[in-house]
């Protein structure tokens, strides 16, 4: 398939029809690269498909903040996940490397072009990641590095996000038993 090719529509701002909005359906971008930005992060990052640039934002999960300028963003981390604020910056930090070495090479965007509106001035749509067939998001919980929050959707297979929800919440729970990234340092 060519180069960030959007399978099922054009563009990514959602259309309208009869001033309805018009249905949002799953499109899928192939070969997206990594962009670096200032305001990367393991769940938030610049990336280019094709021609066009904008910021994803992860369904499903909420990695730590790597800084203090959000700082009840990171108390409730850290109260999340039972950490000190250093911890929780650390764990952001290491969240933001991860999801950066992941994405390297050439991957795979699914989005319904939802608006996941944040600090940047660019474009910024909520979506899903896909690096050798498995979801980035499920990868981040599975290492210690997110905690189960935000947008859920259904899945472009068609699973319910509330069944989607209960394998995630199993991700993260066993990340917390085998003590996985942020879950090494906590209290619980």
């Amino acid at each position: 398939m060519a180069c960030g090719v959007l399978h099922a529509g054009q563009g990514l701002a959602a259309g309208k029809t009869n001033g309805k909005s018009a249905e949002k359906k799953w499109h899928t971008l192939d070969n997206c690269r990594y962009q670096e930005l200032e305001g990367n992060d393991g769940d938030s990052f610049g990336l280019q498909c094709a021609s066009r640039k904008f910021i994803l934002r992860l369904y499903f999960v909420d990695t730590p903040e790597k800084s203090l300028q959000y700082g009840d963003r990171v108390q409730e981390q850290a109260k999340h996940f039972r950490v000190s604020l250093d911890d929780t910056l650390a764990a952001g930090a290491r969240a933001g490397v991860f999801v950066h070495e992941l994405l390297r090479g050439p991957f795979v965007v699914m989005t319904k072009r939802s608006n996941a509106s944040g600090r940047s001035k660019q474009p910024r749509y909520y979506g899903l990641v896909q690096v050798d067939g498995r979801y980035l998001h499920e990868m981040l919980l599975a290492e210690g590095l997110a905690r189960v929050h935000g947008t859920n959707t259904a899945l472009p297979d068609g699973t319910k996000s509330r069944d989607h929800l209960r394998k995630l919440e199993a991700l993260e729970n066993q990340a917390r038993a085998q003590r996985m990234g942020i879950w090494a340092r906590s209290s619980r």
